[in-house]
């Protein structure tokens, strides 16, 4: 698919079709005049893609343009009842931002990626990661409970073992929405990411994704991980356990200080009072569209 024709220095809401047919809600910030570069911003696990607004904003003014989406299931692209919706975790990856890449890789400007906690496990599940010029991702770890702090690793245990589930198995989707812990999501997405959650190393360790191995180690796109020493779901620790699995992608490693940002959390990346981290961001983004176009 070819994005629409949107004027310069706008927002225009569409379509997006996902690689298997399935309609995506996507929102495209157009920047004015001559772009920097394109961004895809890939968000976590039940976000919508309202919460990103800000940054896409901020990115838009520097020059820009930027592509949010819904993933199938959350937001704008859930259907009229999640009960019996078929999908899993991956498709988010293999076929919903594969889209977004396929529809933004033909401008003429490099394409870079902005990943939140989901977002940067997705890189790695591109089929046409190769497109991406440069990646930064935020906020990214294994997810599992063994990195968190101790209370925070009860607590996370306490919700995967007993009542998510419960409520999941009675509901046939995972009620997020209800206990005010983010967007509802499908059984499919819940049951593979509990799953996962189980393994130090994430799906790295799980037998039966052995695919994952080469799949990332076959990512040679230059990446910033960067997490917030407050952000109790990707601590430094939790962040390297799973990007050495890019083990082939040139990296750089940040550990956000909330002496200088704020506090952050696992969500405030994305909060405006981050606009600093933003314009760090962005800055870097033109460092490699540079190399690219030496190389």
């Amino acid at each position: 698919m070819t994005l629409p024709e949107t004027a310069a220095g706008t927002v225009h809401a569409f379509i997006l079709p996902a690689r298997d047919g399935y309609p995506l809600a996507a929102t495209l910030f157009q920047a004015a005049g001559q772009p920097r570069g394109g961004i895809i911003l890939a968000g976590a696990t039940g976000v919508p893609q309202r919460f990103y607004r800000r940054f896409a904003e901020h990115a838009q003014q520097g020059g820009f343009t930027v592509l949010t989406l819904d993933y199938r299931g959350i937001g704008r692209s859930r259907p009229p009842s999640l009960r019996g919706f078929d999908m899993q975790y991956t498709d988010w990856g293999k076929l919903d931002l594969a889209a977004a890449v396929d529809a933004m890789a033909d401008a003429p400007v490099p394409l870079y990626w902005v990943g939140h906690s989901y977002g940067g496990h997705a890189l790695g599940m591109l089929p046409n990661h190769q497109r991406v010029t440069a990646a930064y991702a935020l906020g990214v770890g294994a997810g599992w409970h063994g990195w968190m702090p101790w209370y925070e690793s009860l607590r996370v245990r306490f919700m995967w073992a007993t009542v998510l589930p419960w409520l999941t198995r009675c509901k046939g989707y995972s009620p997020w929405a209800m206990l005010g812990i983010g967007e509802d999501l499908p059984a499919g997405v819940f049951w593979q990411w509990r799953h996962w959650c189980r393994f130090p190393r994430y799906f790295f360790d799980d037998p039966a994704s052995a695919w994952v191995h080469d799949a990332f180690a076959s990512v040679r796109t230059p990446l910033v991980a960067a997490t917030a020493l407050d952000d109790l779901w990707a601590m430094p620790r939790s962040r390297d356990a799973f990007f050495d699995g890019y083990r082939q992608a040139p990296q750089q490693r940040r550990d956000l200080d909330p002496a200088q940002y704020g506090k952050l959390g696992h969500m405030g990346y994305f909060r405006a009072h981050a606009q600093p981290l933003w314009q760090e961001v962005l800055d870097w983004f033109d460092t490699q569209g540079q190399c690219s176009t030496v190389a």
